[in-house]
């Protein structure tokens, strides 16, 4: 009897989802939004720099890692993307932990330390990894999509504890350069051993054709509606979500819980996150993607509301952190699967880094701007009442997608 196409796609490409999602889990897009709130208050109390300065530095991150992604998804088109996602995996690594090097004389190294970070580690993203498992998985790549970004799930389920620890243990400069030994020695190392690109015997196959290899150029998608719908509404929700995750610790503060129990919190919206990326990710494969994401992407706006004052308890702080985890999940698995179904494989790679622009930035420039409104109010009641509405209309803009396209071979552009 023969196989079923989900089951032969699990079955070639366990190996390199398996190592995609290590690859996710250690590298430039969880670990440093996982670990800067708990730098906060620490790098405070050292240099005196404001919490908004201090939270700047994620956003000189986000902003030059947004610029950057379009430039390594063409490299993951153009040379591989094996190459660039372990080259990119060790610069991350090397950049990250030189943070824990930065002198606190002047705020201009921090920054300088966050701008490297931006420039070589955004290869050790979905931007690259998402390209190869697009390729290995067609029946089944909504599920395929959801367990890869489940690695940001795994990271904010441990790596904020590990920072509490190594914080407690040897200072924030300690965190950084215990961190960094999370991509240099496993992801890095589980990528040269498995991920890889299919041969092309190994394309999985729909009506026959290898349909992954067709698809929109990258000009033409940028002249299409669908593209800026979809640019839109992730920049809407990465501003809306970006800050509050970075900010938890302090939000969760703010409702007089301690810094352990905010490490909890951190790990619930990681179960969230993992929860959203599986649960969503099969919807995807049995539904329209933008009904589907109607209601999870409207959820959060209550979960901001009971997230605002002062007097919150913990079992309502917990639930107001799973909703949100549970609708990030929602928009990663967003970004990729969508990008596959309305422009095709044949340039998905520097597609999905024209579309992970928006969210690296905004998810960058959102914490700054949670911090400044924190800064002027004393509350971050503010940020979390805007936040509601954008991620309101985050969500309905989704729903003017349309149908997904058919693409021919003879429409794939040379």
């Amino acid at each position: 009897m023969a196989q079923s196409p989900t089951k032969a796609e699990f079955r070639a490409g366990w190996k390199v989802l398996a190592a995609g999602l290590v690859g996710v889990a250690c590298g430039a897009s969880p670990v440093p939004f996982n670990t800067i709130g708990f730098t906060i208050d620490p790098i405070h109390q050292e240099t005196g720099w404001s919490v908004a300065r201090i939270s700047l530095g994620i956003t000189v991150f986000g902003v030059v890692a947004a610029l950057m992604a379009p430039v390594f998804g063409w490299l993951s088109d153009r040379i591989g993307v094996r190459r660039v996602a372990i080259a990119s995996t060790v610069g991350f690594a090397l950049s990250f932990g030189a943070l824990g090097l930065v002198p606190a004389t002047s705020i201009g190294w921090y920054f300088g330390a966050w701008l490297l970070v931006g420039l070589v580690g955004i290869g050790s993203t979905p931007v690259t990894w998402s390209r190869a498992i697009n390729m290995w998985f067609h029946t089944s790549r909504g599920l395929a999509l959801g367990l890869l970004l489940m690695g940001t799930s795994v990271c904010a389920i441990t790596v904020p504890r590990l920072a509490v620890w190594l914080i407690g243990q040897w200072g924030w400069r300690g965190m950084y350069f215990g961190l960094a030994l999370l991509p240099l020695l496993i992801a890095a190392p589980l990528a040269f051993l498995w991920f890889r690109e299919p041969r092309p015997e190994e394309l999985p196959l729909r009506d026959g054709q290898a349909a992954i290899l067709t698809g929109l150029s990258a000009g033409e998608a940028l002249r299409s509606r669908r593209f800026w719908t979809l640019w839109i509404s992730i920049a809407l929700v990465a501003l809306a979500y970006g800050g509050a995750h970075v900010h938890m610790p302090r939000i969760i503060g703010q409702h007089g819980l301690p810094p352990e129990t905010a490490a909890g919190v951190m790990g619930m919206i990681g179960v969230a996150v993992m929860a959203g990326r599986i649960i969503t990710g099969m919807l995807f494969d049995r539904f329209w993607a933008p009904l589907v994401c109607l209601p999870i992407l409207l959820i959060p706006a209550l979960a901001c509301w009971l997230l605002t004052g002062t007097a919150a308890s913990e079992p309502t702080v917990l639930a107001a952190a799973f909703m949100l985890g549970f609708a990030a999940g929602a928009e990663a698995d967003v970004i990729a699967f969508l990008a596959s179904r309305y422009f095709g494989m044949a340039h998905y790679g520097k597609i999905y880094g024209l579309l992970y622009m928006p969210f690296a930035m905004l998810s960058g420039l959102s914490p700054a701007i949670y911090g400044a409104m924190r800064d002027a109010s004393g509350s971050y009641d503010s940020a979390l009442q805007l936040a509601a509405a954008l991620f309101a209309i985050g969500a309905v803009l989704l729903l003017t997608l349309g149908r997904y396209p058919s693409f021919k071979p003879s429409e794939t552009p040379a």
